[in-house]
């Protein structure tokens, strides 16, 4: 058997799945985790940034006032030289923290401290700033006992023709013995510290994270059967009590959606149940007397299968428009030609008169198959319930197509004129079933006219129903 072939990765191919893979993990922790580990990690970065601030004030801090030190005890050697007074012996400290020498222009030790009598000149490299002013400089490697390290101040005194020069060092060890203490305190206190406040993250985000968890048990024990439960919110008006009454307004949204879409289908199965039930029956007393005549019934079976298609048609553009409410409409449309088309169409129809007023150019963007609907629709609905006279106008106003559709029948009461848009609404008897209509018509034109962008609404006071659809223009 041959060896399996490997597909080599490609290059950078390694270091992106190892990042990959560790995002997962992260991931995978609980957001109490995150949230303590997060915290935690930036009160570490904090702290031992603050640490190493406070080590190096401190340090400088303690070799200021070496410094200052030396340089006022070189400044009163020197002012003392000048005034001609011996200063033998030089003051200075046992243990060689301090070191004073005053060497000549040749380099010669004229004077010094005791702990360094009989020593070569020690600073003799480092001059002395001009103008009489003390200058301090760092030397190391002093050959004196184990101290090493010297902050030396040199300041010029004597005459031009014989300069002196007064040297005075102060040891650093006592310095950094002292920060040395500050750094292995902070190296023990740190850690401690941390951990305290990574327990503190840890209790305090639990306790703000209670009220998300009761939130999320109750979400949880809310079932497409009981939407009309609601959430406990909490007291605080914080961003959890924020989310908690958006999670309220879903629900509430999602009970009034479902009961809704309840209400439809029932109203669908009254809808469908009543044609069905006239063709069944008169199929079955066919079936059951074969001699009898239903030649005289065809018509009549024939006029409620149209009404079962017609009302099948719109149940079916309804759940259309319900399933894609937000479907991109690029195509412009001639609205002004669908009216003429719709016109034209009730014109082979007798009985009412369909009076064609002023029909300006109106371009709008949609869906012409739809639009065409939505005409048809209203034009139909007008003829249906008029007496024997529907007015149609089509007009532009501040960026909308206006179409108006004027029918001279029974009129809708003000009242009434927001819920003659709901699916299966009749308001009256002269709206009724017997008229033709399945309740569905003008629920397609609200929802068609909604999806694109537009408006219908019932208008005016005068006899009949005024209807008026405003779509805005492409």
């Amino acid at each position: 058997m041959g060896n399996p072939t490997t597909t080599p990765a490609p290059r950078g191919a390694s270091a992106t799945s190892r990042t990959c893979s560790r995002l997962p993990r992260w991931r995978g922790f609980s957001l109490r985790i995150r949230l303590t580990l997060a915290a935690t990690l930036i009160a570490a970065l904090g702290l031992c940034l603050a640490g190493a601030l406070l080590v190096v004030s401190q340090r400088a801090s303690l070799i200021r006032s070496l410094d200052d030190s030396a340089r006022q005890r070189a400044l009163i050697i020197a002012a003392a030289l000048d005034k001609g007074r011996t200063v033998q012996p030089l003051p200075a400290s046992g243990d060689g923290d301090d070191v004073t020498q005053i060497v000549d222009h040749r380099g010669r030790v004229i004077a010094a401290s005791g702990n360094v009598a009989g020593e070569p000149a020690l600073f003799r490299t480092l001059k002395p700033a001009p103008g009489g002013e003390p200058s301090v400089h760092t030397a190391h490697g002093v050959p004196l006992g184990d101290q090493g390290t010297y902050r030396v101040a040199a300041v010029s005194t004597g005459s031009a023709q014989a300069p002196e020069t007064v040297y005075v060092g102060r040891a650093t060890a006592q310095a950094d013995h002292s920060v040395d203490e500050l750094i292995a305190e902070l190296a023990a206190g740190l850690p401690v510290l941390t951990a305290l406040l990574a327990a503190a993250g840890w209790y305090i985000t639990g306790r703000a994270l209670v009220p998300v968890e009761r939130l999320r048990r109750q979400a949880a024990e809310i079932t497409a059967t009981d939407l009309h439960r609601r959430l406990d919110l909490p007291s605080a008006a914080d961003e959890v009590g924020r989310l908690g009454a958006t999670l309220n307004d879903l629900l509430a949204r999602l009970d009034e959606s479902t009961a809704h879409q309840r209400q439809f289908v029932a109203d669908a199965a009254h809808e469908l149940r009543s044609p069905v039930a006239a063709v069944r029956a008169e199929l079955e007393t066919a079936a059951r007397h074969p001699r009898v005549d239903i030649s005289a019934r065809l018509p009549d079976l024939l006029e409620e299968t149209v009404r079962l298609g017609r009302l099948i048609d719109d149940l079916v553009r309804l759940a259309r428009l319900d399933a894609t409410p937000g479907t991109a409409l690029t195509a412009d449309v001639d609205l002004d030609d669908l009216v003429r088309a719709e016109v034209r169409r009730l014109h082979a129809r007798p009985g009412v008169a369909v009076v064609r007023g002023r029909i300006r150019p109106a371009r709008v963007r949609g869906d012409a198959d739809a639009l065409s609907r939505v005409v048809r629709n209203l034009l139909d609905n007008a003829v249906r319930y008029a007496r024997r006279r529907v007015e149609v106008t089509l007009d532009t106003a501040r960026g909308e197509a206006v179409l108006s559709v004027q029918d001279d029948g029974a009129g809708i009461a003000p009242a009434d004129r927001e819920r003659v848009f709901e699916r299966f609404t009749r308001l009256d008897a002269a709206r009724s079933r017997d008229a033709g209509g399945s309740g569905l018509g003008l629920a397609i034109v609200r929802d068609v006219t909604t999806h694109h962008g537009g408006r219908v609404a019932v208008e005016g006071d005068g006899p009949g129903a005024r209807l008026v659809l405003h779509l805005p223009l492409s």
